[in-house]
């Protein structure tokens, strides 16, 4: 029975994927460990610290080895870790007796596991990395698409200058390209090989020792250490931190989409499918679920993020205690990171932009907006600070007699002796004053433009992802 939303039966599919679920199941945990101590065996076999065949024997049988979970499970309960009870089961499957002594030759229980560790966050780096591929897609084409769809750009929920939706898309897009230059870069940092034996020193193995963890490396296809990193566990933090960072990203699109759906704004609203959203008593509801719970997922994981910081304190040459933080909190940071992008895919690739309420919205504080506009445009000619006490008297009439910011200024004489009416008029025109947006969206394309090209093969989104969402969500109620 499960005690977390995150494998719920009811909640799991809103938090998480299958996919991701699967790589860090214990069936896909204890089959990594099996992969773990069969590479050992091949590497020690092929460096002469084993005889030749130990390593394709003790493959063979890992290959076909059936585990009985429920007696690993009771001996874990008992040791504390999984390794020994799993090398005992390895040990009576091996047929033969010469090749089963030399299963877990010279390695320590977190050396397995935190080899095994290391290929699910391996996989499910690649899940994070398709899935970021695929919302840059989706973010390249609304900042193409609505690059001048013009709208209110809002400081403390205020209006403050106009801005489009495609320069918001533009921003957006900017962190997750940011984000894939983080993950090529911790894929070459932290994917590190674990084998140092009890205290790190390879004490076991001598000289041939170091040897067999650069095989292992090979045969993990993971990346040589100059040293022994069971006590220094910055690669798990940084790893967890970047998801973190990921979620952040993340949260900030939700809430804006949020406050951007109420009906208020009525700006934009997340896909349409038939119930979702609907409240128990409310029929007109359609609430932005996928944000909502995007948000959520982002709050956790910041608190794993955190987590894994205080995991990296750990005491002399093995942990006694913060180690197994990371065992909760890397699997739930790979299913709530990877359910979030999947979420957000689906609620960006079919948003629907209501451009005209964008519109009404930015021309609803009738000029107000451009405040700063018609200071710059009159602070030439009786200067800034001026200029700044002339608006601002201005726009607290026309806010207290709700009335344009144009029409009160054309009544001033401070400005109109200064300023030609024509030009006072196209001062108070949001449409003229968007600053170099354009120009940022164009560059941040040019540079996913870029990305696509070379990482992923100008691989693009396409409707079947969002309509194979829609009609899963369809077909749940």
């Amino acid at each position: 029975m499960a005690v977390s939303s995150l494998d719920s039966r009811v909640f799991r599919n809103l938090f998480g994927t299958q996919q991701i679920r699967d790589i860090f199941s214990d069936e896909a945990y204890v089959r990594r460990m099996i992969q773990v101590e069969a590479a050992l065996a091949r590497a020690q076999s092929s460096t002469n610290v084993i005889p030749e065949n130990i390593g394709r024997d003790i493959t063979a049988m890992a290959d076909e080895v059936k585990i009985d979970f429920d007696r690993l499970s009771l001996e874990t309960d008992i040791v504390g870790y999984p390794v020994l009870p799993l090398v005992r089961q390895l040990v009576e499957a091996t047929p033969d007796a010469e090749s089963a002594k030399y299963i877990h030759w010279g390695a320590t229980t977190q050396d397995i596991m935190d080899d095994a560790s290391m290929l699910q966050i391996k996989a499910g780096l690649e899940i994070v990395k398709s899935q970021l591929d695929d919302l840059i897609g989706i973010l390249q084409r609304l900042s193409k698409s609505h690059q001048h769809t013009p709208m209110a750009g809002r400081t403390h929920l205020q209006h403050a200058l106009p801005v489009t939706f495609g320069y918001k898309c533009a921003v957006y897009l900017s962190s997750l390209l940011r984000h894939v230059e983080r993950l090529r870069e911790i894929e070459a940092r932290c994917l590190l090989v674990q084998f140092g034996g009890a205290a790190g020193t390879l004490a076991s193995l001598g000289e041939d020792g170091l040897k067999v963890r650069r095989q292992l490396a090979v045969e993990l296809d993971l990346k040589d250490p100059s040293i022994t990193w069971h006590v220094a566990r910055d690669n798990i933090a940084e790893v967890v931190n970047f998801l973190a960072l990921v979620g952040g990203s993340l949260g900030k699109i939700a809430l804006d989409l949020i406050v951007m759906s109420s009906n208020e704004f009525g700006e934009v609203s997340e896909p349409f499918v038939p119930h979702r959203g609907a409240s128990s008593t409310m029929p007109q509801k359609r609430n932005p679920i996928s944000s909502e719970v995007i948000l959520a997922a982002s709050k956790l994981l910041r608190e794993k993020a955190s987590t894994c910081l205080d995991a990296m304190v750990v005491d002399f040459e093995r942990a006694s205690g913060p180690w197994h933080l990371e065992w909760c909190a890397v699997p739930e940071a790979f299913v709530l990171v990877v359910g979030a992008l999947h979420q957000t895919n689906f609620a960006l690739s079919g948003l629907v932009v209501n451009v005209d309420n964008m519109a009404s919205n930015l021309h609803s504080s009738k000029g107000l907006i451009v405040g700063e506009a018609v200071m710059m445009g009159l602070a030439p000619f009786i200067g800034r600070q001026n200029a700044h006490d002339v608006v601002y008297s201005a726009c607290k009439t026309a806010i207290e007699t709700n009335d344009s910011l144009f029409s009160v200024l054309s009544s001033l004489p401070e400005v109109t002796t200064k300023v030609d009416t024509e030009r006072v008029r196209e001062l108070c025109d949001p449409l003229r004053y968007m600053g170099g947006s354009a120009q940022m969206v164009d560059d941040v394309l040019r540079a996913a433009e870029v990305y696509s090209g070379q990482i992923l093969g100008k691989k693009t989104t396409t409707n079947g992802h969002t309509n194979g969402f829609t009609h899963k969500l369809a077909d749940s109620h």
